[in-house]
């Protein structure tokens, strides 16, 4: 048995979820998964801490962040969201990382969003030489976003397709969530499963949890 800590329950919802239906009752199931925790391993700031629920249907994934923020935006003063915006993780943003196959971590994909509902997806391969970057590739997520006074609530709806299979009840694949925060020189970059690394990174696929849908 996986320690719960490791360990994200994805819910099963039998209606999929507009992206921007931040208040729908099924959110409100299922164990909420905290991101307080910086990439070194050390406790974050509450006013930096962030927590994610994760639910599935027939068609999608469905994730939703509900972030503190005490501090200014860092983001675009021109966003756009008709497609993906590049060198988006040097904006505020939360992003999930997901290896639907369990024995290759080494093939995973990220999925990033941002207070402005921007987006960026990009697959990723680890070689024995380097990490490939397919920037062509499209999951077609969409997201959504919503800011309040002291928080910020930032959604995304992935589709199955040919990258990522609709699951059965049960399965279990490899996942962690990221939230960057703040600007130089006290960005923060707040990971759910800690990567380690002497300076920051959330490319280290060994160090993912567990995603299992339920």
């Amino acid at each position: 048995m996986d320690d719960q800590n490791q360990t994200i329950e994805a819910r099963f919802t039998p209606n999929d979820l507009a992206v921007n239906d931040f208040t729908n009752r099924a959110w409100d199931r299922g164990k909420p998964i905290q991101i307080d925790h910086y990439w070194s391993g050390e406790l974050a700031p509450q006013g930096r801490h962030a927590e994610a629920h994760l639910l599935w249907s027939n068609k999608a994934l469905h994730v939703r962040f509900a972030c503190h923020q005490t501090e200014p935006l860092v983001v675009s003063d021109h966003p756009q969201t008709e497609k993906k915006t590049m060198c988006l993780w040097d904006s505020d943003v939360c992003e999930i990382f997901i290896a639907p196959d369990p024995n290759v971590i080494e093939r995973y994909l990220e999925c990033e969003a941002a207070p402005t509902g921007e987006w960026l997806d990009v697959a990723i391969h680890w070689t024995p030489e380097k990490r490939e970057s397919d920037w062509s590739f499209n999951s077609h997520l969409t997201a959504a976003a919503k800011i309040e006074a002291d928080r910020v609530m930032i959604a995304m709806r992935i589709p199955w397709n040919h990258w990522i299979h609709e699951p059965q009840k049960g399965e279990r694949w490899r996942a962690n969530l990221f939230r960057c925060v703040g600007k130089d020189p006290t960005r923060g970059y707040l990971a759910w499963q800690p990567t380690k690394t002497p300076q920051p990174s959330f490319h280290v696929p060994q160090a993912f949890g567990w995603l299992v849908f339920e």
